[in-house]
């Protein structure tokens, strides 16, 4: 009944009976809005309207502080705050001031309490930034960033409302301006890209510690020192939306500062437990790029509190994955550093009656709606013996946990601080047979480590309150977790569980194979660590999940492999062409640009002989309307030599297939300039090409609706094509594993590490922009 009694006046506040649902759920938060709900009713004596009631949940989901609870729900109720921006500073003045009387005075002032906005002021402050910008909103028209012009009039009316200003300005900018033309509506130019001279200047170095994005982009580091996140400063944490003040906040955040110094401190805390994939690639940009671009610090720091599930290679693959990305650790941690605190920690929690051992097993402990354990109250003296019996061995895996004694803000109750596994440590051996969770080792290590911003994707919102509940309930530094969004792909898994059943399955040779979307996959295919830095920046920095197209991931590659992969010339179906009037005695030495468009940058030779070989493709007894390549009275130039040949004889085996061609040349300036110029290689070397499409046919391929055969069910039979037989020339016989090349008209490729002596192994990173049938 009562369940019930709440959903009512929850949708009486204008929520809907999902929203009210899901609030129930979350115990915390419903009882705050129903003492809310209720004092505001009391204070009105009628019905609250909808505006009233939306501020009212904003107050009750955001305020951390109970007491001031009451205070803040008069001024909503009386309407004395009455829009979002008044409660934001209201929210934002009593975190400020945790422990003072609150001065009447002095917070209304800051709450914009009783300040009206005229229509006549919005008027002229917008009137006044306009003419601050005529010159230039003349020239650019509707191009020119209107957003400008409303944070100019914001600053002049802090309280003013942002829908009028907003539709002030588009009143006053139609009437400067007229209506929209269709040159207004046509899209808006790119930036012309910089000189050659001044992309030389910008090593591959500067893009990945930069994390420059191409194009219009703002540069990861630009973002992060910008608005788009509004961060803390150090030692200001009790300014942050949620933070839990206690008696003691202050004292150990003035403790911190002497510490740190008022210095940024992030981390990225990968579990060592399988390979990171490009949903990390913006952890890593996200958490190293924040303290880069605030002169702060990083740390790497293993969560490695499962041993079941670490291994030694995740730990090496994730220190030169962090590596290869630009980023250098300020100091590589493990949580296992500090498990001889973490325990230490846990008794003085018991003591504090604030823990007890439970006996419930894994299943029972399942699901956000569970009954509270029979042992929740157990004796201190009693959690004590027990949890000092869990650390000797004497309980069986699953028979005995250490649970906290909270309710997290999913409705999640009792989180697990300890559990008891026997499997070695692959640090602490067998000392251990005890080790703490995630919800309990992450904000102590935190602490410990004097983290400032303790930044984590979305998922973990819900364990925020158990972040600040837990260092408060031991009296410790407490930093500030801050959530944002995961970075997902379509056509792409990234579960490690998933990604293991791939390889089992024989669909991938391992973590590393090119079509997945791991870091050393990605590196293995040929993606350089900038583009993917580049990539991460135009994702941008968002708190909302963003999944994405390959083909935009794709397009940083080429951006920087057309600045950084030299040219030469393979042909994947050969066809040999025979020149029967080859105009020397013995080959010639061709001189081919290493970058076409910039000769600066160097040239590599080849040789050119009386006998070549040509893609198949660029041949044709009988071509279509439209077909530009060679073909009977139809020649074509071949690229870099200056020479035009002309078909004379097609050779063709007993079958009827075309062996061989016959053809003659002439130079390029002696007659009419053909259609097309094709690449070809003469004395060749021979090597293996792999050639990669998507690894799924749909872009959900875990999504049951769309693939109702489950992943393994949706696999492309063409995801990877080998020409065992392609011919390269000889330019790139001394390349490595990993040196990457375009191979003109066919795309990028990379060699792989596969490769030996006499024997390379090229990988297509991707295709060039144009189809590659295209001339």
């Amino acid at each position: 009944m009562a369940a019930l009694d709440s959903l009512s006046l929850f949708t009486g506040l204008g929520l809907s009976e999902h929203k009210a649902r899901e609030t129930l759920k979350n115990t915390a938060l419903s009882a705050q809005l129903r003492e809310a709900a209720t004092q505001a009713q009391q204070t009105l004596g009628s019905t609250i309207d909808k505006a009233t009631g939306t501020l009212l949940y904003g107050l009750a989901s955001r305020l951390r502080d109970p007491r001031r609870l009451s205070f803040l729900v008069s001024y909503v109720a009386n309407k004395k705050i009455h829009t979002e921006l008044q409660l934001s500073a209201a929210l934002e003045y009593v975190r400020s001031h945790p422990l003072d009387p609150i001065n009447t005075q002095d917070f209304e002032q800051e709450c914009g309490v009783g300040v009206m906005v005229t229509p006549e002021q919005i008027e002229e402050a917008v009137e006044a930034a306009i003419n601050r910008h005529r010159p230039q909103l003349l020239e650019e028209r509707y191009r020119f960033n209107m957003g400008l012009l409303m944070g100019e009039a914001r600053a002049v009316l802090k309280w003013a409302d942002g829908k009028m200003i907003k539709h002030e300005v588009d009143m006053q900018v139609l009437h400067l301006l007229g209506p929209k033309t269709e040159n207004d509506l046509e899209k808006k130019p790119k930036v012309s890209k910089a000189r050659p001279e001044e992309k030389d200047r910008r090593t591959a170095k500067d893009v990945v510690e930069n994390g420059e994005a191409a194009g219009q982009t703002l540069s990861l580091m630009e973002q992060l020192r910008g608005e788009a996140l509004k961060f803390h400063k150090p030692g200001e944490n009790y300014k942050t939306p949620g933070y839990v003040t206690t008696p003691h906040t202050m004292d150990l955040l003035k403790q911190h500062l002497e510490i740190t110094g008022g210095q940024v401190r992030t981390r990225f805390p990968p579990e060592p437990n399988g390979i990171l994939h490009i949903g990390h690639a913006k952890a890593i940009n996200f958490n190293f790029g924040y303290a880069k671009a605030n002169n702060g610090i990083c740390f790497l720091r293993f969560d490695d509190t499962n041993p079941e599930k670490e291994e030694a290679k995740f730990f090496t693959a994730i220190c030169d994955m962090v590596a290869w990305l630009g980023y250098t650790p300020y100091k590589v941690t493990y949580a296992s550093d500090y498990f001889d605190q973490l325990y230490a920690w846990a008794v003085e929690l018991i003591h504090r009656g604030q823990a007890y051992v439970c006996h419930q097993r894994g299943e029972e402990l399942k699901g956000h709606n569970s009954l509270p354990s029979p042992w929740r109250d157990r004796s201190i003296e009693e959690s004590l013996l027990l949890f000092e019996a869990m650390r000797k061995g004497k309980f069986a895996e699953g028979e005995a946990t250490l649970r906290m004694k909270l309710v997290m803000e999913d409705g999640k109750m009792d989180p697990v601080a300890y559990r008891v596994k026997y499997t070695p440590h692959h640090r602490t051996g067998d000392t251990w047979c005890i080790y703490p969770t995630y919800d309990y080792t992450h904000c102590l290590c935190d602490s410990i480590e004097h983290i400032t911003h303790s930044l984590c994707t979305k998922e973990f919102q819900a364990r925020r309150s158990s972040y600040f509940w837990l260092c408060n309930a031991l009296d410790v530094y407490c930093p500030v977790q801050w959530e944002y969004g995961r970075l997902n792909l379509h056509y792409a898994i990234v579960s490690k569980r998933k990604i293991l059943q791939l390889v089992a399955a024989g669909a991938v040779r391992d973590w590393d194979d090119p079509r997945l979307f791991t870091l050393t996959a990605l590196r293995r295919r040929g993606f350089p660590p900038e583009a993917i830095n580049n990539f991460c920046a135009r994702v941008g920095v968002t708190v909302a999940q963003t999944t994405m197209e390959p083909h935009l991931l794709e397009a940083c590659v080429r951006d920087v492999l057309n600045d950084t992969a030299p040219r030469a010339m393979a042909v994947l179906e050969p066809l040999q062409v025979i020149i029967t009037n080859f105009p020397a005695a013995k080959s010639l030495d061709i001189q081919v640009p290493n970058f076409p468009a910039d000769e600066t940058k160097g040239f590599h030779q080849v040789p050119f002989g009386p006998i070549v070989f040509i893609e198949r493709t660029d041949f044709k007894e009988e071509p279509e309307p439209g077909y530009k390549r060679l073909a009977w009275g139809q020649p074509v130039g071949l690229r870099h030599t200056g020479y035009v040949i002309e078909l004379q004889h097609v050779v063709k085996g007993p079958s009827g297939c075309v062996e061989s061609l016959e053809v003659t040349c002439r130079r390029a300036d002696a007659g009419e300039k053909p259609k097309a110029f094709i690449h070809w290689v003469s004395q060749p070397l021979t090597c293996e090409i792999r050639l990669y499409e998507r690894l799924f046919q749909h872009k959900n391929p875990e999504d049951p609706a769309e693939v109702p055969g489950g992943f393994l069910s949706d696999l492309n039979p063409a995801s990877l094509q080998v020409v065992e037989a392609a011919l390269v020339d000889y330019s790139v016989a001394l390349a490595k594993p990993f040196d990457k090349f375009q191979f003109e008209r066919l795309g990028y490729f990379s060699v792989d590490p596969d490769s030996c002596q006499g024997q390379l192994v090229f990988n297509r990173t991707v295709t060039l922009k144009e189809d590659p049938g295209k001339v």
